[in-house]
């Protein structure tokens, strides 16, 4: 028996049928071959195959080696769909911890102005960086102790992924602003949401960290900005060593030293002033 796709056009067998049909009402759209077996109660063989044949007539796209998700009727004949961005990244890592993190939860937090082409996840187990249908993946790797600062954040009604809540993604951009597009962009993200960001809790993850650069860069931005009183700028400053850092690890060594942070200004006060305006 085979029956028409409504919407795509796309032919759509009886045992495929059923797999749709159990997947939507689990509203569930990114799946493992496991799954489709228990759905239909195929052999790992036949499910394997109906699969495949289901991955060339574009019904569904195929992640990695057992993990597929459903390509949208909408996208007509489109074969190559790599599905929702953080679901998908949460899916690739398998069995690993892992949480958006990065540009990526800056653009969750509406931290950003501009759409955000790679997507950026944390995991305390090493995992390969991969391209998956033109879209990016980058895998950061965190210290088991430095898995923290994390919540849930909602895909779809029955799917969630965990993502650095706000003080993380601010403590995340700073001691990597390369995966945010520099110190400037994690300034205006902090500035955009200043208002809901918890300061206590952000010098806690800071110290916690116990990474030198992010507490110098913090606490720069904190009294730059006004967002913290002196008892939570004073918590910072007894951490600092003689050790003089970049405020930004991506620009050219140059620009003022200010010994109250230890932090050589390579990006001006004016330009980060700015932010306050955009």
């Amino acid at each position: 028996m085979i029956i028409q796709h409504n919407e795509s056009g796309k032919t759509v067998g009886r045992q495929m049928a059923i797999l749709l049909a159990g997947l939507h009402d689990q509203s569930q759209t990114t799946f493992t071959l496991g799954d489709s077996q228990k759905i239909t109660g195929l052999s790992p063989k036949i499910a394997s195959s109906l699969l495949h044949k289901a991955a060339r007539r574009g019904l569904v796209s195929r992640l990695k080696p057992g993990l597929f998700v459903i390509v949208p009727p909408e996208l007509g004949s489109t074969k190559e769909y790599s599905g929702d961005p953080y679901l998908t990244a949460s899916k690739l890592a398998g069995d690993a911890p892992v949480f958006i993190s990065h540009a990526s939860a800056m653009e969750i937090h509406r931290m950003v102005t501009q759409p955000q082409l790679a997507v950026f996840a944390s995991s305390s187990k090493r995992l390969r960086s991969r391209v998956l249908h033109g879209t990016e993946f980058r895998f950061v790797f965190v210290r088991p102790e430095q898995y923290f600062g994390t919540i849930k954040h909602w895909v779809t009604k029955q799917e969630a992924v965990e993502v650095s809540d706000l003080e993380r993604t601010v403590i995340d951009g700073l001691r990597q602003p390369e995966y945010c597009g520099g110190v400037s962009e994690v300034a205006k993200g902090l500035w955009m949401r200043h208002d809901d960001i918890n300061v206590a809790r952000l010098v806690d993850y800071a110290l916690r960290l116990g990474i030198g650069a992010v507490v110098r860069r913090l606490g720069y931005l904190l009294e730059l900005y006004g967002l913290a009183p002196e008892t939570e700028l004073a918590r910072l400053r007894k951490k600092l060593t003689d050790t003089y850092l970049l405020l930004d690890p991506m620009l050219p060594k140059e620009g003022v030293h200010l010994r109250r942070w230890r932090i050589q200004l390579n990006v001006t006060p004016q330009e980060l002033e700015t932010v306050r305006t955009t």
